[in-house]
């Protein structure tokens, strides 16, 4: 394909970008060859010209389609490039949550930083068996496949896991051993905890918090775990490499020391650990450099715990915990140690607290300890002598003893684990999990860096080599030719470390030198390496650091150091002190070192001199890491890899946030890009002819449709494709070259545009047409209606023209007259009205004129007078004033004038304060009163009048009060003034006197008043608390009748929880018990083979004895549950019954008085009336079925009597009149009495009936007065008093019905007792026969007792060719159903004739071991169980049906019940049965689920039922890994078969129907739970084809339901969930309208699930489109308040509660022949 084809217009394609890496932009013009520059445009609409390299022509790489963005298998992309692995990362892991991802054979995970409900047992079945392809990447599907290539090819597996820090490789290795733990069990007890309670150790004493991840690994580890010959886990072994020592004693910033020691500063208050002298983690210098003691989210106490419970596990004792942790805190004090100086080479430790503290917990001197940390011991040829050190010197000796101890103990504990998983059980294979640090650079990097990079090197060394292997093989199988594919080889960097005179060869030279030193290893290396190797550099400015080319990136390591750290020198005087103490734990920790030494002197002592030339036979730290990689990389190449490459997102640990430089960076690093180059440089995208064909036959023409789909595809591709080196046609599969798909891609959708295109313009015309056409008819109708319709208008308008032009003259004529004649009358009828009322208006303006002159006269006099009056006091009062004010100018001066008026001022301030109050007072008593009475007003009124009238007389006094002040100069008689004031003053006293005796009077009648209002109003608080009293009983008695109703409920759940959980518990119990008969038997095998091992034998017999006490006590606690559950369910048939009986009376009561409200008897034809004659009718017909009892009854006595009575008095010539006449007579007598009984009947029936309808007269007359009074109540009182009423009638009700139900049942019980005898009389009068009739003699038949006789000891010979031997298939399809438990009873009943409960207990319990034993052995044949399961129930249907209870002799013929037990009561090995047969039903569940679980996901999802719905999408090198051909797919219909044969069956065997249904409602419920577990965890079956397939699918379930009349089982409400799953497939997911749908919708499934399935809707076709994130975001806002489980797959394994319904036999035991076949001629029947 040339450019100018995949560069065209609108094509995508990516750019290189600082910060995303790439971004997204699209072709705006064609690109021709020869352009210098490319128009395109940016997703934010921004336009670019992106230029061309002239000389290397390089285009931008282009973009996949969107069909192809997101797949579980990069290598599935056509397009395989940088951009586009983190383009479909960056989807999946954002947009759709999905943190896993395939790279051909590598697992990318991508750290969420986020709990994810992904890793539930539920999941790892859902895992369990499936091909790797087949579900969604996972870290279970990579363990899965190491786990079944183990058992498939013999060959041991492991699995790599890598990545950097806080990349999640810890939890990833985690739940990789958590997965061989759940899916292989083993024989030994706990071996899977124990592999499993490792983790928690290892974590504490070797992770820690970094900046970068706070539970970081700061060592590698390789754990092998060890399988036998079934493949079950036996043991397992831990391999350690480099761990971090320098962490033990430095920490930086933000960072924290190994776990281990803040879980133990966290316990120091418990008083096992108060010896440690610990305290808070601040207190220790080797915990509180890094400033940050505490994790968020973890609590150091609680993981303290669980550390100590691992070590328990793993059979690590309490004494050597407590001795490890004393190591421990040792080492904290150590660190504490402080050493001062005496002067520059010499220091000092004098009376130092926590050395103490160290000597005393490692019971070594103090003296001696402090001396040799500032001490050193120099040896020459010729002497020894000891030198101090400085303070420097000794501080890192200090931390050198602290590094060693904590090394040494880490070492012990870890070959603690490995002894402790180590298995007896020969170990046949193994699965190794690699969990080590990945490719490192940082700032400053030093050995360890160096150390874990040339780790790194040689696994990726390893890595391309098994890639290229792997892609080698595909091409060899599939006969493809192939060229050798180039890849990067990263020998030369390997050889720059390992070789000779390489790093590390040059590094062991300078730390044997005597004065080696980082800086002269430093020129060491540039002096060797700097010119012979390329991967080799020296930086420019720094001559202490160099510079290696690994696979990843560049890496600038500094010298400073390394000889340090690769020697790990410690001082041999301080550990010759450790080696003195007398504690047990710290000398097994040097026991290397004294047996190294023992070796090495006696080596030297057998060489002599040649042997003191090799002094120091300590390995250094570089070599044993290198021979310890050499060994892991043995032992990885002769396994089969697995790779998990982890990936950190971020560096701020942000939950589902992704840098792009961050991913790309460690995409480079682990090799991740490596493989998708090696893939893109061969042929990535594989297709099988069949998926090529059904995918692309949309580009083939007719004539080119083949029947040899090969050949066709070839002919196709020929055709499309013109280079042949593109692609390649193998066996089974077509290989293409990176792009092909995505070009083929692009022709399909242009094929399929232009058929749109050419449906479209075809259906438009069609459409168009056929609207014109049917236009024109319809116009044409139209008109011609339209026509005809105008024609009769026109002829009706002038018909209706004449005669409206009639009727209008002799309308106007009536109406002119009519008018005239009644404008006549009104102008009449006015004139007399206006003529009176101008008479009337003229007399009253005359009396109005008269009354107006006579009230004038009166006002106009009274108004002189008092102008007059007014007149003649002001004269008096101005002639007195100033006659006063002369005579007393001159005598009273402006001080008495001032004082006097301060008085006055005061009294009026006084008389105003007091007014106010007063009138302050009358307004709230006028308030209060307002309503009492009219009386009270009107005196209120007239008080207000005098307040006023008192007021103004005030505001008076102030006027005059200022006028004196403005006359005071002139006026000269101011104290006549003053006088006259007091004198005013006295009369206001007076007036004020006057108002409150007024006041008081007023008070008091006010007060007895209140006080006639507060006694009603107590008396009626008094009625309102008896009220409220009542409302509260009744209250109560409903709270109680609601609680008895949901404790009702809760009881009904808990029976079936307590059935569930002991049914679970039964089948736990039976398991162990087989597990115990396991063990005996091995154990009777070894003790005949080898010696009896008495500790496991005594840990076996104390094991069993817990488990007979716990089974005892299981037993007991069922007892009493099934008591309690018997007397529940008694009680719960009352309640029910009784509320039947209400219900009836309620209907009888509403229809009596809704229609007849008057209080009158019902009327013919209403409804009380027709309810009436329906309980009439029913009663007359239950009197005529009994009525024609008795009279059989008496027919028969009476003809016996008869018979009797004639033989001696009449002959035989008269008898038969005789009984003729006597028959009638009696008959008319019976007849006559069932008449009046009859009519006695109807009156009292009838009588009730009036007693009835009057009660309910009555109590409708009480509710009518209630309500009456009620409505006189406010609203609460009404509520509650209808409440009391409602309450007190129906428990009245519910007593009488009780009552009524009493006797009723008393009244059953004796007409059964009736009705027995009586059957009895009639069965013994027919057996007789009449002596006078003439009798045929014949042969009596043998008459059998049904039961088989038997001998003392024929037992085991009954069972093993009835039980043991039996092949159930002849048995179902030749006799009768359940014949073993049929012929089992009768012996059991010829046991109970003879009285010997020997033999029965004996039959009964060898048969139960018996049947334990074939299900045991044939537990996987869904016939044998089937079989087992109908016999069992029906055994245990016999001793109930026999066992001559009532309750189950209901249903019994007489002859059965002559067949009851007589001498025993064998209640107990009914319920032993019922649980034999509840463990037969969960086997023969768990064998049913076996047989449907590979039929399930293939029928129900991936087989296509309904053809070209669904479309089919590129996948990638995971899921055709290999190039066998398919096996023969599951339809739809071989499912139903399966079904069809299940039912068949357990049909034929003679299994209970209700037992039936039940299976096949758990049959259902498995389908819809693997199906939607499967469906959760497969992206590429969540498309819109796929939810119309499942329908479909679930469709012709629920006919086989129908064809079956099954439909009532419940099975169908079991699919609910994988129904609403396939609809939510199917549903338009865009707008909110539509999230509320789905809400409303999806019921029956969880949050969680609903959530996944949007997430994982995947577009199959171009048409179809993915869900946006922002409407997923808005369901979880829909659903966040929904309570529910947070789990996200269905419980798969759950088995619902099976009951037992007792189901009677009609087969006689009389009648059960036994056949030839079954060889029990030693029986006899009796």
């Amino acid at each position: 394909m040339a450019a100018a084809e995949l560069y065209s217009k609108y094509a995508r394609v990516w750019l290189p970008d600082a910060a995303e890496v790439w971004k997204s932009a699209e072709l705006t013009k064609d690109y021709t060859p020869g352009d210098q520059t490319l128009s395109l445009q940016l997703e934010d609409g921004t336009k670019v010209e992106h230029k061309i390299d002239p000389r290397t022509n390089n285009l931008p790489p282009l973009r996949n389609p969107d069909i192809l963005v997101g797949e579980n298998d990069l290598t599935a992309l056509s397009y395989l490039h940088e951009p586009a692995v983190l383009h479909n990362l960056k989807v999946r892991f954002i947009d759709s949550r999905l943190i896993y991802t395939y790279c051909g054979i590598v697992l990318v995970a991508i750290n969420p930083y986020e709990r994810l409900p992904i890793y539930d047992a539920a999941i790892i079945n859902a895992y369990s068996g499936q091909n790797m392809g087949d579900m969604d990447p996972h870290i279970f599907a990579v363990a899965e496949e190491a786990y079944k290539q183990m058992a498939r090819d013999e060959r041991n597996q492991s699995i790599i896991v890598s990545g950097e820090s806080g990349a999640g490789k810890t939890v990833s290795a985690k739940y990789a051993m958590r997965y061989f733990a759940t899916v292989s069990s083993s024989g030994e007890a706990n071996v899977e905890e124990r592999v499993l309670a490792s983790s928690p150790i290892m974590e504490a004493l070797g992770n820690a918090k970094t900046t970068r991840n706070d539970n970081s690994s700061r060592f590698g580890k390789y754990i092998e775990i060890g399988f036998d010959t079934k493949y079950c886990i036996t043991g397992a072994n831990m391999r350690t490499y480099l761990l971090e020592k320098s962490r033990v004693v430095f920490q930086a910033h933000s960072e924290r020391n190994y776990h281990i020691f803040y879980q133990l500063c966290a316990s120091s208050h418990l008083p096992e650990f108060k010896a440690f002298r610990l305290g808070c983690a601040d207190d220790f210098h080797c915990t509180n450099q890094g400033q940050s003691p505490v994790i968020d989210g973890v609590d150091d106490a609680k993981e303290m715990c669980n550390t100590r419970r691992s070590f328990s596990l793993l059979g690590i004792g309490e004494s050597d915990q407590m001795e490890i942790y004393q190591i421990l805190s040792a080492i904290l004090h150590l660190s504490n140690v402080e050493v001062k100086d005496q002067s520059a080479d010499r220091c000092s430790i004098k009376d130092d607290v926590h050395l103490m503290v160290f000597c005393d917990l490692m019971g070594v001197p103090c003296e001696e300890m402090a001396h040799w940390l500032c001490h050193r011991k120099l040896k020459t040829t010729t002497e020894t002598f000891v030198k101090p050190v400085p303070k420097i010197n000794a501080i890192y000796g200090r931390d050198a003893l602290a590094k060693h101890i904590y090394a040494r103990l880490f070492s012990w504990i870890v070959d603690s684990i490995n002894s402790a998983l180590k298995s007896t059980v020969k170990q046949h294979s193994f699965i190794g999990v690699l969990d080590i640090y990945g490719f490192e650079t940082f700032d400053i990097n030093s050995f360890e860096q160096f150390c874990i990079n040339y780790a790194n090197e040689k696994l990726q060394q390893q890595f391309n080599l098994h890639v290229f292997k792997l892609e080698q093989e595909e091409y060899m199988k599939e006969e493809i030719p192939w060229t050798l594919i180039d890849f990067y080889d990263n020998q030369p960097c390997i050889n720059l470390i390992e070789a000779k005179l390489g790093v590390l060869d040059l590094l062991d030279e300078e730390c044997k030198m005597p004065k080696g030193s980082d800086e002269t290893w430093a020129q060491k290396l540039y002096n060797t390496l700097l010119k012979q190797n390329a991967h080799f550099e020296k930086p420019r400015l720094s001559n202490r650091a160099f510079i290696i080319h690994h696979f990843a990136d560049k890496v600038e390591y500094q010298c400073v150091g390394f000889l340090e750290k690769n020697k790990d020198t410690v001082n041999e005087e301080q550990i010759n002190v450790l080696k003195k103490s007398k504690f047990d734990l710290l000398l097994k920790l040097f026991e290397d070192d004294e047996k190294a030494a023992n070796s090495s002197n006696k080596l030297t002592s057998s060489i002599g001199r040649a042997g003191s030339a090799k002094k120091d036979t300590k390995k250094t730290v570089g070599l044993q890491f290198r021979q310890s990689l050499h060994l892991l990389m043995e032992t990885l190449n002769a396994t089969t890899p697995h790779y998990v490459r982890c990936i950190k997102p971020n560096d701020h640990k942000a939950p589902f946030t992704l840098d792009p430089v961050r991913a790309v960076q460690q995409l480079r690093a682990c090799g991740i890009l490596e493989t998708i180059r090696i893939s893109a440089a061969g042929f990535p995208s594989r297709w099988t002819y069949q998926e090529f064909f059904s995918r692309y036959r949309v580009l083939m023409k007719q004539k080119d449709l083949l029947p040899d789909r090969k050949q066709a595809c070839k002919n196709l591709l020929e055709k499309l494709i013109k280079d042949q080196g593109k692609y390649q046609f193998g066996k089974n599969k077509i290989f293409f070259r990176a792009g092909q798909v995505a070009f083929l891609e692009k022709l399909r959708s242009d094929k399929l545009r232009m058929a749109c295109v050419s449906i479209q313009k075809t259906i438009r015309c069609w459409l168009a047409r056929k609207k014109y056409l049917r236009m024109r008819e319809s116009a044409i109708t139209i008109q011609k209606h339209v026509r005809g319709h105008q024609a009769r208008c026109y002829a009706k308008f002038l018909l209706q023209t004449r005669a409206a032009i009639i009727i209008q003259r002799n309308v106007r004529m009536w109406s002119k007259r009519k008018l005239y004649q009644q404008q006549r009358s009104a102008a009449i009828t006015v004139q007399c009205f206006w003529r009176a009322h101008m008479a009337r208006k003229q007399y009253h303006k005359l009396m109005y004129e008269k009354k107006a002159i006579v009230i004038q006269k009166w006002v106009k006099g009274w108004l002189a007078r008092q102008h007059y009056k007014r007149i003649l006091a002001a004269i008096i009062l101005l002639q007195s004033c100033v006659r006063r004010m002369r005579a007393k100018r001159e005598l009273k001066k402006l001080k008495v004038e001032a004082r006097s008026v301060e008085h006055f001022k005061k009294l009026n301030i006084g008389m105003e304060n007091k007014i106010l109050q007063l009138q302050h007072k009358i307004n709230e008593q006028q308030k209060e009163n307002r309503e009492l009475s009219e009386k009270l007003s009107v005196t209120e009124k007239a008080q207000t009048m005098e307040i006023e009238r008192q007021s103004s007389e005030i505001e008076n006094l102030r006027r005059s009060e200022q006028e004196t002040r403005a006359k005071a100069e002139r006026l000269p008689s101011l104290l006549e003034q003053l006088s006259f004031l007091q004198h005013e003053l006295e009369n206001t006293r007076r007036e004020k006197e006057d108002l409150e005796e007024q006041t008081k009077v007023y008070k008091e009648q006010t007060e007895q008043v209140s006080h006639e209002l507060n006694t009603k109003n107590n008396l009626l608080k008094n009625d309102v608390d008896e009220l409220n009293k009542q409302i509260v009983e009744q209250a109560q008695q409903l709270t109680e009748i609601q609680t008895n109703a949901e404790n009702t409920k809760q009881l009904e759940q808990d029976l079936t929880e307590e059935r569930s959980r002991y049914q679970s518990l039964l089948s736990e119990h039976l398991h162990l018990e087989e597990r115990h008969r396991d063990l005996k038997e091995q154990m009777d095998l070894n003790t005949t083979q080898t010696a009896v091992d008495l500790p496991v034998l005594l840990k076996l017999q104390r094991r069993v004895k817990e488990l007979e006490q716990e089974k005892q006590s299981l037993w007991q606690q069922l007892d009493k549950r099934e008591e309690d559950q018997q007397e529940k369910a008694k009680r719960q048939e009352l309640e029910s019954e009784n509320k039947k009986l209400k219900q009836d009376l309620n209907e009888l009561r509403k229809s009596l008085t809704n229609e007849n409200s008057d209080l009158v008897p019902p009327a013919p034809g209403s409804l009380p009336y027709k309810v009436l004659l329906e309980q009439l009718n029913s009663s007359t017909e239950e009197l005529e079925m009994r009525k024609e009892e008795v009279l059989l009854l008496r027919s028969h006595l009476v003809q016996m009597e008869i018979h009797s009575f004639k033989n001696t008095v009449f002959s035989l010539k008269y008898g038969e009149l005789w009984l003729a006449y006597e028959g009638l007579k009696e008959t008319n007598r019976l007849l006559e009495y069932q008449m009046h009984e009859q009519e006695r009947v109807h009156n009292e029936r009838y009588m009730k009936l009036v007693e009835e309808m009057n009660k309910l007269k009555d109590e409708k007359e009480q509710q009518q007065q209630m309500l009456a009074q009620s409505l006189l109540l406010p609203e609460d009182a009404r509520i509650e008093a209808s409440l009391k009423l409602e309450i007190t009638r129906l428990t009245r009700e519910n007593l009488e019905l009780l009552e009524q139900q009493e006797k009723q049942d008393k009244t059953i019980r004796k007409l059964k007792k009736q009705l027995k005898l009586y059957m009895k009389k009639v069965e013994d009068f027919e057996v007789v026969s009449p002596p006078g009739r003439a009798v045929n003699i014949t042969r009596k038949e043998k008459e059998y007792q049904g039961m088989l006789e038997y001998k003392q000891g024929d037992e085991s010979r009954l069972l093993k060719n009835l039980v043991i031997d039996l092949k159930p298939r002849g048995v179902a399809v030749s006799f009768t159903p359940g014949l073993p438990a049929y012929i089992i009873f009768m012996c059991v009943r010829y046991a109970d004739i003879v009285n010997d409960d020997q033999r029965v207990s004996t039959l009964l319990n060898s048969t139960i071991s018996s049947i334990k034993g074939v299900i045991k052995r044939r537990g996987n044949d869904f016939e044998v169980v089937s079989f087992w399961l109908a016999n069992t129930c029906r055994l245990m249907h016999c001793l109930k049906q026999y066992s001559g209870d009532e309750v189950f002799m209901v249903h019994n013929t007489a002859k059965q019940n002559e067949h009851c037990l007589t001498n025993f009561e064998l209640s107990e090995y009914q319920q032993v049965f019922g649980d034999l047969a509840i463990q037969i039903y969960r086997q023969l569940i768990k064998c049913m689920e076996d047989i449907l679980q590979h039929l399930i996901v293939s029928s129900m999802l991936e087989n296509e039922t309904i053809q070209g719905v669904l479309g089919s999408k590129p996948t990638g090198l995971r899921k055709r890994s290999t190039s066998f051909s398919e096996e023969g797919a599951v339809t739809m219909e071989v499912l139903l078969q399966r079904l069809g044969l299940f039912h068949t069956t357990m049909s034929q065997h003679g299994m209970d129907s209700d037992l039936i249904k039940q299976v096949v409602k758990q049959q259902f419920y498995i389908i819809c739970a693997v199906t939607l577990n499967h469906l959760l965890l497969r992206k590429d079956m969540c498309s819109w084809g796929k939810g119309l397939q499942i329908r479909y699918n679930v469709w012709q379930l629920e006919e086989w339901l129908a064809e079956r009349e099954l439909t009532d089982c419940g099975a169908k409400e079991t699919l609910e969930p994988l129904i609403q799953a396939a609809q939510l497939l199917q549903i338009k997911k865009k707008t909110e309208a539509d999230a509320q749908a789905i809400c409303n919708m999806c019921t029956g499934l969880t949050t969680a699930q609903i959530v996944k399935v949007l997430t994982l809707y995947t577009p199959v076709i171009e048409f179809e489109e993915r869900v946006s994130p922002s409407f997923i975001t808005t369901i979880k806002n829909l659903l966040k308040d929904r309570a529910e489980s947070s789990t996200l797959m269905m419980d798969a394994k759950k088995i619902f509660t099976v009951t037992l319904p007792f189901t009677p036999s009609s087969v006689a035991l009389d009648t059960v022949q036994i056949p030839s076949s079954l060889n029990l001629g030693f029986l006899t029947r009796i």
